[in-house]
Formats: structure tokens, C-alpha cells, sequence
């Protein structure tokens, strides 16, 4: 017992580093829009000739640094969730699942390439809601103007498989990993940095090894990613 015991003692110890690692992260991207909404505040009590209309442009900004720590605090949530393990297994069409995540989407400025067969597989339909529309919000922000994302799904060889491509800035193959680890990102653009929180993929990385399935991203010659997720048979239960 006691050689098990220290056998299983680096596994819980890697596991907790992991896990106080993973709340430093959430700690540091929560800093942020805290001190926003401080600061502004700070300012504006200072300011004895503060109007309606400077009161009401600071409330925007908070309700602005609040929406943004909402979103932080949901994703982490998900995340969290998939980690523990599945609670639901239910068989589902990932194809119909990818048609409504895009039909959630404004993809107005993008040029939509979709060809969905029915994909069945079994797990929780709420995490794969949230996985599908996880890849294609990371396939908008991280694009160009007067690009396109295209979505697929189809079975073969007994797995169903969801892609999502996209146009986009050119993709360092040995910066792929990077992608995938919780508040990474490759650039500084305004755009991509304001609107997520940089738990996309780790996201759908997470969710993905809950169904057992596997995602694969391959960067694009011309930019852009391509990212596929292969799940088991739906008669296949996952974990």
C-alpha cells in the first residue's frame, strides 16, 4: 500500500500545480478589468465638475470591463466542467449542432463555406455546443477582411469528424501548442485581444478529451488554421 501510495504521490502533485497554476492565470486575467473599473471610478469621484453625460460614459466603460470578466469567468467555468468528466451522454448530430453554432454567429463579413453530412456521436450536447461555437468564434476572430471559415462535418471510418477553417494570419507550426494552452495568444491584435479571453481552444481541447475524441490543427500555407475534432462512433460511449 504504501508503494502505491508513493507511486500515485507525483500524479496528485502534478495536479495540484496544475490547478494552482491554472487560478494564478485566472487571478492575472481577472487584475485587469478590476483595476479598469477602479481606476475609472477613482477618477471620476475626483472630479468635482463631473456631468451626467461624463458619469454616464464611465458607466459604459465598466459595464464594458464587467461584460469582459463575465466572459472570463463562464469560460473557466466550461472548462472546469469538462475536466471533471461527462455527467450527460445522449446522441447527437454534430452536423446540426455546427448549423446552429453558425447560425448564432455574425459571419456577415466572412464568406460561409459549409457541407455538413450527419455526424452522430454520443456525449453532452451542451459542452459540444460549446465546443462548435468555440471554433468558429476563434475561426472569425482570428481572420482578415474579406475572408472565409468553412465548416464540414462527415463520418469516416467509423469517427465522426468536425472541421472548421479558416483565412487568417500566417500560423508558426511550432507556435500550434501554444494555441491550445489556457490565455495563450500568438498576436497583439486589438481585435483578437478584446474579444476573448484566451480559453478558446483549451476549451475545445478539454471538451474534445472528455468525448474521447481528437483534435488536430494544421496551419494553412496561405494563413489561417484548419482544425479537425474526431470523435468515436456514437455506439462507442465515451468516458
Amino acid at each position: 500500500m504504501t508503494a502505491q501510495l508513493k507511486a500515485a504521490e507525483p500524479e496528485w502533485k502534478g495536479a495540484r500545480v496544475g490547478e494552482e497554476r491554472f487560478a494564478g492565470y485566472v487571478a492575472h486575467e481577472l487584475r485587469t478589468p478590476l483595476a479598469t473599473q477602479r481606476c475609472l471610478l477613482e477618477l471620476a469621484l475626483a472630479d468635482p465638475d463631473a456631468d451626467v453625460a461624463g458619469w454616464r460614459e464611465i458607466g459604459e466603460d465598466v459595464l464594458h470591463a464587467c461584460r469582459q470578466q463575465e466572459r472570463l469567468l463562464e469560460a473557466c467555468l466550461t472548462l472546469a466542467r469538462s475536466r471533471s468528466g461527462l455527467r450527460r451522454h445522449e446522441t447527437v448530430d454534430i452536423a446540426a449542432i455546427a448549423l446552429a453554432a453558425l447560425e448564432a454567429h455574425d459571419l456577415s463579413e466572412f464568406e460561409s463555406l459549409v457541407a455538413v453530412e450527419p455526424a452522430r456521436v454520443s456525449g453532452d450536447p451542451v459542452l459540444l455546443e460549446r465546443l462548435a461555437a468555440n471554433l468558429i468564434s476563434n475561426a472569425a476572430r482570428h481572420n482578415i477582411a474579406g475572408g472565409w471559415i468553412e465548416v464540414t462535418t462527415r463520418t469516416e471510418l467509423g469517427s465522426a469528424i468536425l472541421r472548421v477553417a479558416n483565412t487568417g494570419p500566417l500560423v508558426p507550426a511550432g507556435e500550434l501548442q501554444r494555441l491550445f494552452q489556457p490565455f495563450q495568444r500568438l498576436d497583439s491584435n486589438p481585435r483578437t485581444s478584446n474579444d476573448g479571453v484566451g480559453l478558446g481552444l483549451a476549451i475545445v481541447e478539454a471538451i474534445a478529451t472528455a468525448h474521447t475524441a481528437r483534435v488536430s490543427a494544421s496551419p494553412r500555407a496561405a494563413g489561417g488554421l484548419e482544425i479537425d475534432v474526431s470523435f468515436p462512433a456514437s455506439g462507442q460511449e465515451p468516458r
